[in-house]
Formats: structure tokens, sequence, C-alpha cells
């Protein structure tokens, strides 16, 4: 196909030039009504193209096609046999590829590592998670993607499940071995869905970790804005093989989208993909070199070190532009370290955990943002030693934070519930879901039954700055659980 056609930009172009005007929704008419306080901010531009897709960009019965063709111009560049475009991320994305693999019931082969997201397509869904325990890896204490012997090893134990669900990379940059993982589950005749939100740049430059579509999953699910330069929200399906019906999973996504997707989300993703189609090798090409130049100038700052060598012994592969930066020897935590640096050189720091920090490197930084990232983490390793030294965090060992499935997931969680004090919610079943951010995995879903150790870290983690913004109670002096039968 014609890498360099963007249909979404040019039908974009050619409203404007047509001075179209349309008494449809988004009532603000292109900027026209809206308030000299918000232009001052936001400026006319996202309004004037915050354009109705229908009965606007395109014609009452979208007889142009434009998001049709954009989409199979991503699906050709990438090396999928089809795409969907989303507009509420990969966390829509991700529900909608579960929804299409399950029944009325049945089980689903799941990371342990996996995002919030996929709780939420369990509960959606009504399927019993199958848990394939991450890799563990003690000296970090973090975890990295499932391996081909996990994978194996679930298969066995849950032959009849619908289909295989990892994580990668994960929010660390590690990656799975997907080759393996995906022979192992294509011998069963069984699909592999890959969260891949981490990895929209994945296909275009060998030396990034292996690209899901390349691997022969079945569906993976990138999200445009976190790695590429899309809108946020913007998120994409890559499909192929047989084992997925393409109907029933475009009809899947539509029970959970909405009617009213947003253009500059989906034109944005079209003129990305152009882009990298055109000139994506070279971008990332230059993107990846300043990535480890900043690696090894981050090495001269004392206290500081970049984890690679480490993680390449536990896991499959690595994206060199998510620099992961140990701050253990300063003595101070991740969370510390990203509020100081908002505060002091209105830097902003995309992970952060109880001894680590992250920087992504993209194809837009360049010596100047790098400089700056740079003079914020020598500057922040000279104040480190005034900083008040954090309170311990009661880290769990590997096995301690896997819990029991007690309950379905949404039986769990529509089930008659109650609060109760956090010291009494041991063994009882969870009614709500608590996921540290970022990287937004849950250390409990409903339907788990809670042990004193998932309670301990998550609230000695509360006190050393961790975010846990999806329970009941922030606090988390009470606990949302089952009421008992």
């Amino acid at each position: 196909m014609d890498q360099t056609l963007a249909p979404l930009l040019t039908a974009l172009a050619d409203y404007h030039a047509k001075n179209r005007y349309g008494f449809t929704p988004p009532a603000h008419r292109q900027g026209r009504g809206v308030d000299e306080h918000t232009l001052a901010v936001m400026g006319k531009d996202p309004f004037r193209d915050d354009v109705v897709a229908t009965s606007g960009l395109d014609d009452r019965s979208s007889s142009n096609g434009y998001l049709t063709k954009a989409q199979e111009l991503m699906a050709d560049a990438v090396g999928a046999e089809q795409c969907m475009f989303t507009t509420a991320g990969s966390s829509l994305s991700v529900k909608a590829a579960m929804l299409s693999v399950a029944g009325h019931s049945g089980s689903i082969l799941m990371s342990r590592d996996a995002h919030k997201s996929v709780a939420a397509g369990l509960i959606f869904s009504g399927m019993q998670p199958a848990w394939i325990p991450p890799r563990w890896d003690g000296e970090q204490h973090l975890t990295h993607p499932v391996s081909p012997a996990q994978v194996e090893k679930a298969w066995e134990n849950n032959p009849d499940a619908a289909a295989c669900l990892v994580v990668s990379p994960s929010h660390y940059g590690t990656s799975a071995d997907l080759r393996a993982i995906v022979d192992l589950c294509h011998k069963r005749g069984k699909p592999v869905i890959v969260d891949e939100a981490w990895g929209a740049h994945l296909p275009f430059h060998e030396d990034l970790p292996t690209w899901a579509m390349d691997a022969g999953a079945d569906i993976c699910v990138v999200s445009v804005h976190k790695m590429g330069l899309g809108f946020e929200q913007g998120s994409v399906f890559h499909l192929q093989g047989d084992l997925i019906d393409p109907a029933h999973l475009s009809a899947c996504a539509d029970l959970l989208m909405t009617t009213s997707p947003n253009t500059l989300i989906y034109a944005a993703i079209d003129g990305w993909r152009r882009h990298m189609a055109l000139d994506g090798r070279e971008v990332l090409g230059a993107a990846l070199e300043l990535a480890r130049k900043v690696h090894s100038d981050i090495e001269q700052i004392e206290g500081l070190h970049v984890l690679r060598d480490e993680f390449l012994a536990e896991a499959h592969e690595l994206d060199e532009l998510r620099l992961v930066i140990d701050l253990q020897r300063l003595g101070i935590t991740g969370y510390q370290a990203t509020d100081w640096l908002r505060e002091n050189h209105h830097i902003d720091m995309g992970l952060s955990d109880h001894r680590r920090i992250g920087a992504d490197i993209s194809q837009s930084d360049d010596e100047d943002t790098v400089h700056r990232l740079l003079e914020g983490l020598k500057d922040l390793a000279a104040h480190a030693e005034s900083f008040e030294r954090p309170p311990q965090i009661i880290l769990p060992e590997p096995g301690e934070l896997e819990l029991e499935q007690a309950d379905l997931p949404r039986d769990a969680f529509f089930g008659e519930c109650e609060m109760v004090p956090a010291d009494e919610a041991v063994g009882r079943i969870a009614g709500e879901m608590a996921t540290p951010y970022p990287p937004g995995t849950p250390a409990f879903i409903p339907g788990e039954r809670l042990n004193e150790r998932v309670l301990e870290y998550l609230r000695s983690g509360l006190k050393l700055g961790m975010n846990v913004p999806d329970v009941t109670d922030p606090t988390l002096e009470t606990i949302r659980v089952r009421k008992e039968r």
C-alpha cells in the first residue's frame, strides 16, 4: 500500500479547506463559542480539529471510508492482517480482546503482572483467571514477563482455557520470549493475546524487542500515546490468523466504545503511522543512540545506576528506550525522587517505585531535553542526603502475593460486600481491587482471598508514598470484602 497516504489527515484538511460548518456536535463549533479564558490556555486549534466523525469529517453513512483506509494502512505498515483504532486507550482494547475469546463460562491463562484493565475484563466477561506467576526478580523485588516454561505448565494445569494473555513489554521495559510462547499456544490451537501497550514503536526498528505480530500472536494491543506520538487514549488492535473472529472482536469493541470517537485521536494515529512507515527506522535509531548516551551519562552520576544487565539476566529482551534508574545507593525512594524532581526541576518521571524511577526516551527527545534530565538527576543526587529517611516497606517474597482465587471476579465485584478493618480483612474475599500506580498491576482483585502479607505490603507502601487510587478507602484502614455467607 502507498504509505505516503494519510486519509484521516487529508480528510481533516479538506474539511477546513471547504469551510464546512456543522449544526451537529460538538457544540463548540470548532471553538467559535469557547470562552476567552479557555482559549487563552488551550488555543483554538484543538477545538478547530475536534470534528464529529460521521456527518462531519465523513458523510452520514461514512461512505468515504477514511477510518477504514487508515486502519488498512496501519495493518500494512506493521505486518498485521487487520487493525482497529480505539479512543479509550489500551484499557478498552484489552477488555474487548478478552471478551472476544470469552464464552458463557470458562477460564483464560493470564500473567499475574497484568494491568488493572485485565481485571476489569474478567469482571465484564465472567471468566475465571488461571494465573501464570510472573518471573520474580528477588534481587530487584520486581517482576518480568512470563517464561515459555511457565506458560507450558499453566496449559498442563488448565488445558481447557480459552486463550493465553501475556504482558510484554513490562512497565520496566523487559520482554517475554513471545515466539516460543506463541508456538506453545498454537500447538494447542489456542490464541495468544499480547498486551503490548508499551510497544507501539516495536515494528519500526530491529534493535527493539520482538514485535508481537512478528512472533505470530493473534491479537496485540498497543497504546500509541505511550511510546508513539499519538494523543492520550489512542490505541490500536492488531489482528492476524484464524483463531479469533475479527467480526466478533469488532462487535465486542463496539460494546465498550463511544459512539462519538475523537477525530483528533484517530488523525494523530494516522499521521504517526505514516511518519513511522516512511522515517521510523531513522528516527528511532537516533532515539536509541541518544538513550544509550544518556544511559552512559547517568552512570557517571554518583549514587545512580541504570538497570540493564540485571534485567537482561532475567528477561528475554529489553527496550533500551526505557531507562530504569536504581536509587538504592542514594537511600531514597522513587516516590521521593519523583516528587522532588517535579517540585525543583519541573520534570515529571513516568515510573516510580520503592527504589527506582524511570525516564522514557522517545523520538521527540534531543540533546536539550536530555540535558535537562541529566541536570535534574545530578541535582537530585547532590541533595539526596538531605531527604528524610523513608520508612521501611514490607516487601513480599515470591509467592506471597499469589492469592487464592476463591470466587469469580464478576461474582465478587457484584456480590454483597461490606467494609471491614484491614486487620479483619485477612482471610476474607476481596470485593474490590487495589492497584498501585504506576504501573497499574493489581495487588489483589475481586474474588481473591486476602492474606496478611499483601495488606502489609500495601499499607507500608502507602506510608512510603505509593499511590493506590482505586480502593474504596484510600487510607487502607478498611477494605471492601464480600459478606460472609
